[in-house]
């Protein structure tokens, strides 16, 4: 999907129709676009930072890896000591028992979660448009984020994102085998609005997603400094003060190590 917008604040946005996905899709670009906005805002003001920073990030740094080797060498050494005692009795094989991955997906969604990723694999893989430069990048894009769907993200989100692929929703040719998924998706519905909303419900999701990182990332101090602060650069006086005595203090637990 390539929509290109201007970009402007999430309240500013069109109100929400979510049985249009076009207007699903502009809702999405005008997300990605001002989170990249955001980011981009962040990025450039950290790299300021490390610039006037970057002595003392070193030295704290280096001090805190300092630290942790003393702190570990005492412990070895009161393991020592230990174990010269008179009382002292070498540890008997002891097992922790290992607590079970809380695993909420049951071996029936597992294996359903298998055959949709597979089957959307096998229809949009990269390979299969070799020939077709534009094809092969919006397929790799596909697979890449139908991965990630796969290993990370729940059923549902891969079921409405298989849905997506086969409702003919992407700019590439899935040739006769995506066609008899659309016929078999039609006769196996009876409420062709149910197939219409099975292609917005990834698009839907997809808005939700972004519009979560979205306010995770205006919500991270850094961003509050470049937007809020008169002079964002006072902020390099607060780290530096704040470096300071974290280096300080790191030196007088480290000062028999040094």
């Amino acid at each position: 999907m390539i929509v290109t917008l201007d970009p402007m604040p999430i309240d500013k946005y069109p109100a929400l129709d979510q049985y249009n996905p076009k207007r699903l899709e502009i809702r999405i670009a005008l997300l990605e676009k001002e989170l990249e906005e955001v980011q981009q805002k962040m990025q450039a003001f950290e790299a300021v930072l490390r610039t006037q920073l970057s002595e003392l990030i070193v030295e704290a740094q280096e001090l805190h890896i300092l630290h942790k080797a003393i702190k570990k060498a005492k412990k070895a050494k009161r393991l020592e000591q230990k174990k010269r005692g008179k009382n002292y009795r070498e540890p008997k094989g002891l097992q922790t028992a290992l607590k079970k991955k809380d695993d909420t997906i049951s071996l029936e969604d597992q294996q359903e979660k298998k055959r949709l990723y597979r089957e959307a694999m096998l229809h949009v893989h990269p390979d299969k448009f070799s020939m077709r430069e534009e094809e092969t990048a919006t397929a790799t894009e596909v697979t890449s984020r139908l991965i990630e769907i796969y290993k990370t993200e729940s059923l549902e989100t891969l079921r409405a994102y298989h849905a997506h692929i086969f409702q003919g929703n992407l700019s590439i040719v899935l040739g006769e085998s995506a066609d008899a998924v659309k016929v078999s998706l039609s006769s196996n519905s009876s409420n062709p609005s149910q197939i219409t909303g099975s292609k917005n419900t990834y698009l839907l999701l997809t808005i939700k997603r972004l519009e979560a990182e979205l306010i995770e990332a205006k919500n991270r101090h850094l961003y509050k400094v470049v937007t809020e602060y008169t002079n964002p650069l006072s902020f390099v006086d607060e780290l530096k003060e704040y470096y300071g005595d974290r280096i300080v203090k790191l030196k007088k637990r480290t000062r028999k190590g040094l």
